[in-house]
C-alpha cells in the first residue's frame, strides 16, 4: 500500500455517494436502449450516443493478466468533479480528474482482490455529484438504470466476448460503483444467464441492497454465510452516532451482512476478530474495528474506530450523518474481505469437485 493515499480518498467523499441516490428496480419500465427524458434534459446526456470503445486499452483502469483462475469486475465510486459551472454534467470517458480519483479509490478497494484474481476495471462515464443531488428519485432511477444500460454494459460485453474465456468471475464496486452493479443484476444479468451463473458474487459494498430489490428480481440471492456462491454481498459502515441520522447511501428497508463474522444476525465480532485494517495512512495493521448489524436499520455499526479520523468529514454530514465510515468500508474490514474473496473461491472449487 503506498503512503498518503487516504488524505485525497477523503477530499473524494462528497463526489463518491453524493451521486445518483437510492434506486428501485426498473423491470417493467421502458426498454434499456430507449433514452429517458432526464438523460435528454442533461447537460452532457447526448455523449452516450456514443459508444465507448472498450477494444481501446486506454478506456479501462486494470486489465487483469495476472494468471489467476478468478476475474473481478470492479467499479469505481463517483469521481467526476465539473471544473465549472457551465461544465457538462456528465464526464468524458478520458476526464482527467476522474481518472485520477477512480485510481486512488482503486488502491484501496479493489486490491482487496489482487491475490486471488485477474482484476478488470473498466472507466465509464460518470454524472457529477452537484447535477445528481437535484434530481428526484425518480430521476435518479432512470438516469442510473440508463447509465448502467451504456459504458458499464458495454465494458461486459467487451469483458465477456474477449477476456473471461470460460473463468468465474466477482463484480465488487462502491457508493456508485455499487448502484450501478445493482442495476447489472437486475438487468444485464438476468438478460445473459450464461454469465449469470459463473457469479461467484457480488460486493455491492457502500449502498443499499433492500429486500424490495431482491423480491423484484427473484434470480439474486443475498449471502448468508462466509461461504454461499452465486450471491450479494452489502453492507454499509457506521458508527453508533449515526443511528436515526440521514445517510444517503442507506436506504429504508436494507440488509446488510457483517463483514468479520459473516452473520445476518446480532452477533458481536470484537477487534480480534478483525484480521487487519487500513489505517489513515494506507498500510495494512492489527484490526481496530468491530462490527455489529443493526438490523433495523440495516447497517454495520463499529464501535470502535476514532471517528475523528474514520468519520465523513464535518461538510458532507448533512447527507451521511456525523457518523458515518462510507469511506472506510473497504479499509475497516480489509483482511476479512480478502480472506472472504479466497473462502468464496474455495467453496467454488470445492462444488465443483464434488
Amino acid at each position: 500500500m503506498k503512503r498518503r493515499m487516504f488524505p485525497l480518498f477523503l477530499r473524494l467523499l462528497i463526489l463518491m455517494a453524493a451521486g445518483p441516490g437510492v434506486v428501485r428496480n426498473l423491470s417493467e419500465a421502458d426498454p434499456a436502449d430507449a433514452v429517458p427524458a432526464v438523460i435528454k434534459r442533461t447537460n452532457g446526456g447526448e455523449k452516450w450516443e456514443t459508444k465507448i470503445d472498450y477494444a481501446d486499452m486506454d478506456n479501462w483502469l486494470a486489465v487483469g493478466d495476472a494468471g489467476k483462475d478468478v476475474d473481478v469486475i470492479y467499479f469505481y465510486p463517483t469521481a467526476y468533479n465539473k471544473e465549472s459551472v457551465d461544465a457538462p454534467d456528465v464526464s468524458d470517458i478520458d476526464d482527467a480528474g476522474m481518472r485520477a480519483g477512480a485510481q486512488t479509490v482503486f488502491e484501496v478497494q479493489a486490491s482487496v482482490f489482487a491475490e486471488d484474481c485477474n482484476i478488470y476495471a473498466p472507466y465509464y462515464r460518470q454524472v457529477s455529484a452537484e447535477y445528481a443531488l437535484t434530481l428526484s428519485e425518480q430521476d435518479t432511477t432512470e438516469f442510473l438504470r440508463y447509465s448502467a444500460s451504456q459504458d458499464p454494459s458495454s465494458a461486459l460485453d467487451y469483458y465477456f466476448e474477449h477476456c473471461n474465456n470460460g473463468k468465474p468471475f466477482i463484480l465488487a464496486g462502491h457508493s456508485q460503483g455499487s448502484q450501478i452493479i445493482t442495476q447489472l443484476l437486475s438487468g444485464y444479468m438476468k438478460e445473459h444467464p450464461q454469465y449469470y451463473k459463473k457469479m461467484i458474487a457480488a460486493y455491492v459494498i457502500g449502498y443499499s441492497v433492500t429486500g424490495k430489490y431482491l423480491a423484484e428480481n427473484p434470480h439474486l440471492h443475498f449471502a448468508e454465510r462466509a461461504d454461499d456462491i452465486g450471491v450479494i454481498i452489502s453492507y454499509n459502515t457506521e458508527g453508533p452516532g449515526n443511528a436515526g441520522r440521514h445517510n444517503a447511501v442507506v436506504t429504508p428497508g436494507a440488509i446488510a451482512i457483517n463483514p468479520v463474522n459473516w452473520k445476518r444476525d446480532t452477533t458481536y465480532a470484537g477487534v480480534l476478530e478483525n484480521l487487519g485494517s487500513l489505517n489513515t495512512e494506507g498500510e495494512l495493521v492489527e484490526g481496530f474495528a468491530d462490527a455489529q448489524l443493526d438490523l433495523e436499520r440495516g447497517v454495520v455499526v463499529c464501535s470502535t474506530a476514532d471517528k475523528s479520523l474514520y468519520a465523513i468529514p464535518a461538510l458532507a454530514e448533512d447527507l451521511f450523518g456525523p457518523e458515518s465510515y462510507h469511506g472506510h468500508d473497504y479499509g475497516l474490514y480489509y483482511a476479512n474481505l480478502r480472506e472472504n474473496v479466497k473462502t468464496r473461491i474455495r467453496a467454488l472449487i470445492n462444488r465443483t469437485d464434488a
